[in-house]
């Protein structure tokens, strides 16, 4: 079918951002239609642009390239729009404007990240992608919630101003506004890969996304989950391909977030730091640099933004029945929310990589790249990591929502409309682990990996039993429920408190510096040359005329009459014009002698 009569001759990402802003002008039916319309828009405007560089502009003698189109940018701006489509269904029923226009702004930033060829339009995508996720935040109207977008924007201005000054540096140094290929290799390129990294949450820059995505909507999070981290694994496949650095951050990042997700009580919270351990892949597969690395990591982005939506919507509606989502407060909601608990089910085995869900036909990618590469630390970092997401997610989110105990709530499934964009992301997550090759077909490059092998299945049914091992274990022991009711500290307890003690210690040195200057210099020796200069005149007059009084032979008290006569004249303004002549010519002797 050709798509091309419906596309329009606008950048998707721009068509979300304005469509976004229109959306208050509409009402009821006609802005459910208008919002679907949106992402189906932007698809097929993506779908029908050739290969190529597209709506090219000129801005300041520079070159701005918003629509570059290639095999690497069209795999994310598809799952881009379908996830905009499926969360956007999920949204429906929302009666709040700012969440709707903040959610569409923030995918046309991910959007235009993703198709931007050149560093101006990266970064002015990328900071509207920052604004436009702290409200989704925000939107949730809480101390909490508030607090957490304060701390969001802080950490993502801080890497907005990083990539910004590693730009410009480029821009200087190069003459060059293209968004090319980069090495580690000077302090632009170190600057933009800091930047990059804020995004993609890689530690210790990472507990910004534990402490917002868990305090945003229901319907925010969905879009958090999505966007951020994919659209910096993306500018780091397209910059930093290759880049040793990645591959030990990417597999440290995979190992550290399953300690905290174990002891975490939030269910939100152990999603996102599951979605942490996620990127971890992504980004280790970036490191490699490989074809099949890089396969991997697209593919992996792919589905993992399905289902890290899928378990986000239903980890929210269950926050939407009950207005909880603590493990402790949670259980036996599949006698009352089946449909739910089978769609956080698929997303669990989706994300654990169970064989005929899609984590295993791009996650087993990844893995067998380091494999291929003779990475022996890395693979065995990997293999642990997949059997710890299980764990954590696989296991742990789905148990002690619709299992566990019964914590005796009776509620009901979520709205239509919310079950809808549920089984859609589920019927993605299952049809691509049972079908994967339409995925492999769009990939970067061409794909010659064949999924389901013995060695794989069984390899990988291997590590599952393990953590489902390790859980039950931890279960019978009675450990979670002891533990998961702590506060886990995490990194940016160091920066935190860090800086915190900084701002204290310049506080008292600068202060009291501050203050000590002031009593020398702006009382003490400012205070007294003014005090003198106030009343200089009526003094050089006394130290001038006295001692021709004296000459005169006038006693003490005829010369001090004299004296106070000229203070009270040069107070009262009624100075004699001898004395302002005698004056002004001293000042002019005394500028002829300084001469």
């Amino acid at each position: 079918m050709d798509l091309t009569p419906y596309a329009i001759n606008l950048p998707p990402g721009i068509v979300f951002i304005a469509g976004g802003l229109l959306i208050p002008m509409f009402s009821g039916r006609l802005k459910s239609i208008w919002m679907l319309l949106l992402p189906i828009i932007g698809f097929i405007t993506l779908n029908t642009t050739p290969a190529g560089n597209h709506w090219a502009y000129q801005f300041l003698d520079y070159d701005l390239i918003l629509g570059r189109v290639d095999r690497l940018s069209k795999v994310f701006g598809y799952i881009f729009c379908i996830i905009s489509f499926i969360s956007t269904i999920f949204a429906l029923k929302v009666n709040d404007n700012v969440q709707y226009v903040a959610g569409f702004v923030y995918a046309g930033g991910a959007l235009g990240v993703t198709l931007a060829g050149d560093l101006v339009s990266l970064y002015l995508f990328w900071e509207v992608m920052a604004i436009a996720s702290t409200f989704l935040i925000l939107a949730r109207r809480t101390k909490a919630s508030q607090a957490a977008a304060f701390r969001y924007v802080l950490v993502h201005i801080f890497g907005g101003l990083c990539l910004l000054a590693g730009i410009v540096l480029t821009i200087s140094q190069t003459g060059s506004t293209a968004f090319e290929h980069m090495t580690l290799g000077s302090t632009a390129s170190w600057l933009m890969f800091i930047g990059i990294a804020v995004n993609a949450a890689i530690p210790p820059l990472h507990p910004w996304l534990s402490d917002a995505y868990p305090e945003a909507t229901v319907t925010g999070a969905v879009f958090l989950s999505a966007f951020t981290t994919k659209s910096a694994v993306y500018v780091m496949a397209r910059g930093f391909a290759g880049t040793e650095l990645l591959i030990y951050l990417g597999a440290i990042m995979t190992s550290i977030p399953i300690f905290y997700a174990v002891l975490e009580n939030d269910i939100r919270r152990v999603l996102a730091y599951s979605l942490i351990n996620q990127v971890g892949f992504m980004m280790c597969g970036v490191g490699i640099g490989t074809a099949l690395a890089i396969n991997g990591t697209v593919s992996h982005a792919f589905c993992h933004i399905l289902y890290k939506a899928l378990l986000f919507m239903s980890a929210g509606a269950v926050l939407y029945r009950t207005g909880k989502i603590r493990c402790t407060d949670l259980g036996g909601l599949y006698k009352t929310m089946p449909l739910t608990c089978l769609f956080c089910i698929i997303g669990a085995a989706s994300i654990s990589a169970f064989p005929l869900f899609s984590g295993f036909v791009s996650k087993s990618m990844i893995i067998s790249a380091a494999g291929h590469g003779k990475m022996t630390v890395v693979w065995l970092l990997l293999q642990f990591a997949s059997a710890g997401v299980f764990h954590h997610a696989g296991i742990k989110v789905p148990f002690f929502m619709f299992f566990g105990h019964d914590s005796g709530i009776r509620t009901k499934e979520p709205p239509l409309n919310m079950l809808i964009a549920m089984g859609l992301a589920a019927f993605l997550c299952v049809f691509i682990g049972v079908y994967p090759q339409p995925l492999y077909e769009i990939l970067p490059y061409p794909v010659d990996y064949v999924p389901y092998t013995g060695a794989h299945v069984v390899g990988q049914l291997q590590l599952l039993m393990f953590g489902a091992l390790a859980f039950c274990l931890l279960i019978l022991s009675g450990y979670y429920p002891a533990e998961m009711r702590a506060i886990n500290l995490d990194t940016d307890w160091f920066y935190r408190k860090g800086g915190r003690g900084l701002y204290r210690l310049v506080d008292t040195v600068f202060n009291n510096l501050n203050r000590a200057c002031d009593r020398m210099l702006a009382q003490g020796l400012t205070g007294a040359v003014n005090r003198f200069a106030a009343n200089a005149p009526a003094r050089a007059s006394r130290w001038l005329l006295t001692p021709i009084h004296r000459l005169k032979g006038r006693d003490g008290e005829a010369v001090d009459n004299f004296r106070r006569g000229i203070q009270y004249a040069f107070d009262a303004g009624v100075v004699p014009i001898g004395i302002s002549a005698a004056v002004s010519g001293l000042f002019v002797v005394l500028l002829f002698l300084l001469r």
